[in-house]
């Protein structure tokens, strides 16, 4: 896919480039340097090097890549950090796109790069991380075909730099504390709520767990709320749903809030009740107004991976995948929700990888490199895999 996190050495990376976090001497060093430098060889490196001889702050030099996985070393020097008012940003943002258009004149289809200056040049980790994430976005809106990946040696490291992991963390304790057994028992026994909050008011049809009034979801299953009749209606069909299925027979779709996408309109756009994943999404994207390039650069997935879906009515995609794509539209969780059951899918509460995706939906984020971050941090799948 276009933009990936991995943890690994990266001199075992294969790419057809490898970047070096290099100094401004070319000279072989510590850390991501050192190993490179090991791995290429290091006589035949440091005389390539030699030369190339100086190489200045924020820009880049390419030399072979010898003995490593990789056609070309292209060796960045960024910026030490001195406080931030010594333009470190300025010059670390050019060391990036020194790379990447060396990259281009290459005409490498892949890369793999150490986050800059972050080791013992002490820049910042979530800012070092922010320009990185920002340079490689703006890289891959006019580079779509080139498989970009991010290697850093330990997954703290994204944990340190990752945007809104505070409020992450919070939210995923929330989430599995109210899931407990324990808590759902004490709740059910007292058959009220803390002071100030709604009364118990809806038992689950699937699970049967009590749930408060302005619960949309049950927070052990994740079943959809009841409408005000009692009944759950199918997002897709409009029909009731008997009180012990939570999924309509013919749509598998679990009900959204009244006024979602899947009601009026957008349902008579799609044309067929039962049309599969592949035909609902382009429905959506012409619903959207926007254009295929939109959608697949914003989910984070090639070119290549949209036109098979596009081509094939058919096709299943994958969890990472089928949420890429609605995030990529900027649905709602009810919308996603009913976009994953074309796909024969959900997300649930039992799920780290869904809840996190829950989180930053319901906070509006649908930043793609932001969410990974955060799904990288947790060990989950990345969004936009095939």
């Amino acid at each position: 896919m276009p933009f990936s996190i991995v943890r690994n050495d990266i001199a075992r990376v294969h790419a057809d480039v490898l970047v070096n976090a290099a100094n401004s001497h070319l000279a072989a060093g510590s850390g991501v340097c050192g190993a490179l430098f090991a791995g290429a060889g290091h006589a035949d490196m440091q005389r390539a090097c030699d030369e190339i001889g100086f190489c200045p702050t924020g820009s880049a030099a390419t030399t072979p890549g010898f003995k490593l996985p990789c056609r070309w070393v292209v060796h960045a020097v960024g910026p030490i950090w001195q406080g931030g008012g010594h333009d470190e940003e300025q010059l670390l943002r050019s060391c990036y796109r020194s790379v990447f258009a060396e990259v281009e004149r290459l005409g490498a289809h892949s890369v793999a790069y150490p986050l800059i200056s972050s080791g013992i040049y002490g820049y910042p980790v979530a800012e070092a991380l922010r320009v990185a994430r920002e340079e490689t976005e703006a890289f891959l809106e006019r580079a779509e075909d080139v498989d970009v990946t991010l290697v850093v040696f330990d997954r703290s490291t994204i944990a340190l730099g990752a945007e809104g992991l505070d409020g992450l963390r919070s939210y995923i304790d929330d989430t599995y504390v109210e899931r407990s057994p324990f808590a759902r028992r004490r709740m059910q026994r007292a058959g009220a709520c803390a002071p100030g909050a709604a009364a118990p008011s809806w038992h689950c049809p699937v699970c049967g767990m009590l749930n408060t009034a302005d619960a949309r979801f049950c927070v052990d299953c994740g079943t959809p709320a009841p409408d005000t009749e009692g009944e759950v209606l199918s997002p897709l069909l409009g029909v009731p749903l008997p009180a012990n299925q939570a999924f309509c027979a013919e749509a598998a779709a679990p009900s959204p809030e009244p006024g979602s996408m899947f009601d009026g309109d957008l349902i008579e756009a799609i044309e067929h009740l039962d049309a599969p994943f592949s035909t609902a999404l382009l429905a959506l994207i012409d619903a959207r107004g926007m254009t295929d390039a939109e959608v697949y650069k914003r989910a984070n997935i090639s070119r290549q991976l949209f036109s098979k879906i596009r081509s094939n009515p058919g096709y299943r995609p994958t969890k990472p995948t089928a949420v890429a794509l609605g995030l990529a539209l900027g649905l709602d969780y009810d919308e996603l929700q009913g976009l994953l059951a074309r796909a024969g899918l959900t997300l649930s509460r039992s799920s780290t990888f869904d809840v996190i995706v829950e989180y930053f939906v319901a906070n509006g984020e649908y930043n793609i490199f932001r969410i990974n971050e955060a799904l990288f941090a947790y060990d989950q799948p990345l969004l936009g895999s095939s």
